[in-house]
């Protein structure tokens, strides 16, 4: 056991607590596969407890002026700030990023608490033009109601941030389910938010079999909004069980998302761009570029250029410095990732660097490269979540737009292309919920951040993001 990090409890009705029972979860540090602490696991009783918390909560966030509740959450940022170098070191240790971006993503997340906590100000209703004198039509926007948000180990603190504070701006309240894999960090975030005063019972904190949780959280009548971030199956049956019950949901699910590199584009810069990309957080991004559809004229330069910046990754414990790509965050990520290569290589495909797991100690696994893609290839149809490209050439516009719409995700995708009028027709064309050309523009506070078909609806980013913790109301009044 680490003494740097700690046992993890839940948060219930404003009391850090162990589970009823005292069941707990080992956390596994995914770079020496160390037990290096433990997560507590709730009960059916402890749900309950939340439950019951959460709706006094919600009665008691709901009559905060939104102007209050904007302050305290700017506070909240500031404290995340302040701490932002030892809960990095946390997420470093249970997810295995480097110690760099674990950094990054704490302040991003404070950053994306100051958008949210203005959103709150500004979450206006309007007055509609009535067709009789003496007559005021309103539109007001009230808090939905106690939410339940569900969230992954990739990003521990992004992903639960947005859901977090898109409720708390609207006056919801809100259990958080965190991922067992990954909870200090996720905690520590919600502790910034109790230490500056969220009265109790508006953040709920659980951990627990997933499956389990949201089987009983969703139909509860208390929950009146889910929000989950995962893959698709399971956010398929997420979404089928909140439908029976009439719950408004967000969905942000999986990817595969397509890069179109044209041959006017220029190459030797947008490889290094979309490599760094590649590998962050060792491809276990939602939004990873993983798809490289490259234009026949540049594909051979695209391709060597993008193996070199492979080459060049340095993989390790993301605690030691140069560290540039961490392992995987857990063990099942290795065969996963072992059986779509061997299956691409069984068809014809070639790596053209890495493929095979490093070492015995740890989830290392090297930057992968693999040309001579078909589409019958299961890595070509199946979301990778890894450290793992493939090239694909291609001759011309249609045919480029035609394999970035194959799949029925629509997630993230990319374009390089120096031609306005091709950004434009690929912008226009291609079936994705966000799109960023000759740069990387998204997951920005202040941006749509949200997928399309197979990958989910709703946007967890923007002005938009506020709008699925509101519900619109229409009030109608005719003078005496």
């Amino acid at each position: 056991m680490s003494d740097a990090y700690p046992n993890v409890q839940l948060h219930i009705d404003g009391v850090w607590r162990d589970a009823e029972g005292g069941r707990r979860i080992p956390v596994i540090n995914p770079a020496t596969e160390e037990e290096i602490g433990s997560v507590a696991h709730c009960s059916r009783a402890d749900l309950d407890a939340a439950l019951e918390a959460t709706e006094r909560g919600f009665a008691t966030w709901s009559k905060v002026s939104a102007f209050e509740r904007s302050k305290l959450m700017r506070k909240a940022a500031d404290l995340l700030r302040e701490r932002a170098d030892s809960i990095a070191r946390l997420m470093t240790l249970e997810q295995g990023k480097p110690l760099v971006e674990a950094r990054m993503e704490t302040l991003a997340a404070a950053d994306i608490i100051d958008w949210f906590a203005e959103e709150a100000r500004r979450a206006y209703g309007r007055v509609i033009p009535a067709r009789a004198p003496g007559v005021y039509q309103l539109v007001i926007k009230e808090p939905v109601g106690p939410v339940a948000a569900f969230t992954p180990w990739n990003f521990p603190i992004n992903q639960v941030v947005r859901k977090l504070c898109g409720a708390l701006a609207a006056g919801c309240s809100i259990i958080v389910k965190a991922p067992e894999e990954t909870p200090a960090s996720p905690a520590e975030l919600i502790r910034a938010f109790v230490d500056v005063g969220i009265p109790a019972g508006v953040i709920g904190l659980v951990y627990g079999v997933p499956a389990e949780v949201s089987e009983y959280l969703i139909p509860h009548p208390t929950i009146r909004k889910i929000t989950f971030t995962g893959s698709t199956p399971v956010g398929k049956r997420l979404a089928a069980l909140a439908g029976e019950h009439m719950k408004r949901a967000t969905m942000e699910l999986g990817g595969h998302s397509p890069v179109i590199v044209f041959d006017d584009a220029d190459v030797t810069a947008a490889a290094k761009q979309i490599a760094t990309a590649k590998f962050r957080n060792a491809g276990q991004v939602c939004v990873s570029p993983t798809r490289y559809l490259i234009q026949e004229n540049v594909y051979e330069e695209f391709v060597d250029a993008f193996v070199t910046v492979a080459k060049a990754v340095k993989v390790g414990n993301g605690l030691e410095a140069g560290t540039t790509m961490g392992p995987l965050a857990n063990e099942r990520r290795i065969p996963a990732m072992e059986a779509l290569i061997a299956d691409a290589r069984q068809k014809g495909a070639e790596v053209a660097t890495g493929g095979t797991r490093i070492g015995n100690k740890g989830y290392f696994f090297e930057p992968t490269v693999v040309t001579g893609v078909t589409r019958e290839m299961r890595m070509m149809n199946e979301e990778p979540f890894g450290p793992l490209a493939m090239m694909l050439p291609f001759s011309d516009f249609e045919e480029a737009v035609t394999e970035a719409n194959r799949l029925p995700y629509g997630l993230a995708s990319y374009a390089y292309t120096r031609s306005a009028k091709t950004a434009q027709q690929v912008a226009h064309r291609v079936q994705a919920g966000m799109m960023t050309i000759n740069h990387l523009g998204l997951a920005l506070p202040e941006v749509p951040f949200g997928g399309i078909k197979d990958s989910g609806y709703g946007s967890e980013g923007g002005s938009e993001a506020i709008e699925a913790y509101l519900n619109p109301k229409f009030v109608s009044q005719a003078g005496i």
